[in-house]
């Protein structure tokens, strides 16, 4: 039986397991996607239930095998979840859960204020601070890649990059991103405050301007173009996320919006999650690079909350129209919460300030700035 034959290694990591499912049914912690990346540390720590085969896979990754990037191999002895993780090492369940982001996600408030652009492009701060602080710390380029993004706080672009650069710190370092995602409401509020003075925080913003269904149409469609062209890297996501939107959009295939805002996304998510969380074996997870990786992430994160806030109180001083530095914390694409977070702070300070939809705009443009991200360090790196 397998209880003569678990290692102390996989003891702790079912432990760390029943914890992280704890988080997310009783605390509910991104739970669509921590319980079934807990779920499958649960499945791949179980001994000799065979469903993921490390060594598979680093014959896979190694150039000296005759099992080199071949497919074929890793199904011939294949287990459950390795059929599942080929679907995160070709980068496909991230694209898809993509599409589903696009078809639920409205560009109007950052098509009515470009300027939110700039906020959503500062919120990536953390992820090239921190990239460089990983690599200096002595984690290769491409691992230190793979920290970096996590300050992003997007969850499929940080796996869609590590299952590139680093795959075999894809468990801890989905882990971290979801972890960190779960937990904006208690990280960006203290830096939020501390960054920002009273009088920022009751700056009223005017109204949006109401934005047509042909910007909403064309939009997607350009900011394809252009990145694709400019980032080749980053079309996979930019693509897959900006033809979920033009779907929604577009008004002419509703059947196919609300296949990708449900039925593809959840089933999606549960492939992803399983998957992910098959990597996340003792021999792997239990070292001194996870507890860096941990530390480094939030460290990340909370860069990019304050870079977003620092650019919106710099663009103060030269714009006309204030900006309230509170919706820059937003630039993180934690969509929609870390929009919410943005709002629950400024009615803190003015029960009658509502910067909901301010906020929605840097925060969709940090979704489009985590792919660029992603883009440029895969192109760096990969």
């Amino acid at each position: 039986m397998g209880f003569m034959q678990i290692t102390w290694q996989q003891g702790l990591m079912l432990l760390i397991s029943f914890f992280l499912l704890y988080l997310a049914i009783k605390k509910q912690y991104e739970p669509l996607l921590l319980l079934p990346i807990a779920f499958g540390m649960l499945l791949t720590n179980l001994p000799m239930a065979g469903m993921f085969h490390e060594e598979l896979w680093a014959a896979f990754l190694d150039p000296a095998s005759d099992a080199y990037h071949s497919y074929g191999a890793i199904l011939k002895d294949a287990g459950l979840l390795d059929v599942m993780y080929i679907g995160v090492k070709a980068g496909l369940y991230p694209c898809l859960i993509f599409i589903g982001v696009g078809a639920m996600t409205d560009f109007g408030p950052l098509i009515a204020n470009p300027k939110s652009f700039l906020l959503g492009a500062a919120a990536q701060l953390g992820i090239f601070v921190t990239f460089l602080c990983a690599n200096a710390l002595g984690f290769t380029p491409a691992e230190a890649g793979s920290i970096g993004i996590i300050g992003g706080a997007d969850g499929p672009t940080s796996i869609f990059l590590t299952s590139k650069l680093a795959p075999h710190l894809l468990g801890p370092i989905a882990i971290a991103a979801y972890s960190y995602m779960a937990l904006v409401p208690v990280i960006q509020p203290p830096i939020m405050r501390l960054l920002t003075n009273e009088k920022e925080r009751k700056i009223k913003m005017k109204q949006l301007r109401k934005v047509s269904k042909t910007e909403k149409i064309v939009f997607p469609i350009i900011i394809t173009a252009i990145v694709a062209l400019v980032l080749p890297d980053a079309a996979p996501l930019i693509g897959c996320l900006m033809l979920g939107n033009l779907m929604k959009e577009c008004g002419v295939v509703d059947r196919l919006s609300q296949t990708a805002q449900n039925a593809l996304m959840n089933i999606v998510v549960i492939f992803l999650g399983l998957s992910v969380g098959a990597t996340a074996t003792g021999v792997t997870f239990l070292s001194v690079k996870t507890l860096l990786i941990l530390g480094m992430g939030i460290i990340a994160f909370s860069l990019g909350t304050a870079g977003g806030v620092l650019l919106a109180k710099f663009m103060n001083l030269v714009s006309k129209d204030k900006i309230n530095p509170l919706i820059g914390s937003a630039g993180v694409s934690a969509v929609p919460m870390a929009a919410r977070v943005s709002q629950m702070e400024g009615a803190k300070a003015d029960p009658s300030n509502f910067l909901l939809m301010h906020a929605m705009g840097p925060n969709v443009a940090g979704v489009i700035g985590s792919a660029v991200a992603a883009g440029i360090l895969l192109t760096m790196l990969g």
